[in-house]
């Protein structure tokens, strides 16, 4: 049973990698249109191939620094260009720190308010007057579930992403009326490549015996024990991305193996 009526034109922003282009493969083999949107020009225009020969959709890989209207504008003329619409977005693009707050600078901060904040308000300020005109547009935004419970070594992160959420719900109030829908999936730790390198990073910084001792603590936290898959939560990026999801908007919803049950 198809997620979706007809073939829609799906951008996926931090595309490249990880649980959006799980989502991307997912909304693929469903009949979508894909855009993989990535600042890494290499790696975006190889997994747009990639996704494209393994599932035989029209996919295209560009290149945008999210955090510069400017790019976003012309990653958005060239989508319209190509296909003429832009139907869902999916924003997953984000970076990652592992550091005490005190530790943080405000270069740290601006930096992560940049990728994780300001890029999904530049994308939204892009492309939703294009879904309000067509009268119909799906959004999704990552969130995390640090946002929502708070986490050590992840303030600033959290602190972006609690403001996402915020922004989300404002705006599904704004457009609701115009067929637009916005919804927040909110992870718990999902073995994807930035969560992979900053758990490397971590190793080699507590050592071995010590690094161990972390990572079974971490999963005595999740009631699965284990932590996500990409395709864990890409399924509900996709799904929420979707026709199925016509009647929601403005939800933020866990996909944390019963990490956080609020």
């Amino acid at each position: 049973m198809k997620l979706n009526k007809e073939s829609r034109v799906t951008v996926v922003v931090g595309g490249a990698r990880g649980i959006g282009y799980a989502a991307a493969r997912l909304l693929a083999d469903e009949g979508a249109k894909i855009v993989l949107v990535d600042l890494d020009e290499a790696r975006v225009q190889q997994s747009a191939h990639t996704l494209a020969t393994e599932t035989g959709i029209e996919a295209i890989g560009l290149r945008a620094d999210i955090t510069s209207m400017e790019d976003v504008q012309a990653m958005t003329d060239k989508v319209v260009a190509r296909f003429g619409r832009i139907d869902a977005l999916i924003n997953s693009a984000a970076v990652l720190d592992d550091k005490l707050f005190l530790d943080s600078r405000p270069a740290d901060w601006q930096r992560m308010i940049n990728v994780c904040l300001y890029g999904p308000m530049n994308c939204l300020h892009v492309i939703l007057p294009l879904m309000t005109k067509q009268g119909y547009g799906r959004v999704v935004c990552m969130a995390s579930d640090s946002a929502r419970l708070g986490q050590a070594r992840l303030s600033y992160y959290a602190a972006a992403k609690a403001a996402v959420t915020a922004l989300v719900k404002s705006i599904a109030q704004e457009v609701g009326a115009n067929g637009v829908t916005l919804n927040i999936v909110s992870p718990g730790a999902t073995n994807t490549e930035l969560r992979q390198e900053r758990e490397e990073s971590m190793r080699k910084q507590m050592g071995e015996e010590k690094y161990a001792r972390r990572v079974q603590a971490v999963l005595k936290m999740y009631p699965m024990r284990r932590v996500g898959e990409p395709d864990d939560v890409g399924a509900m990026v996709a799904f929420l991305a979707s026709e199925r999801a016509a009647w929601m908007t403005g939800q933020i919803v866990s996909v944390n193996g019963g990490f956080a049950m609020p």
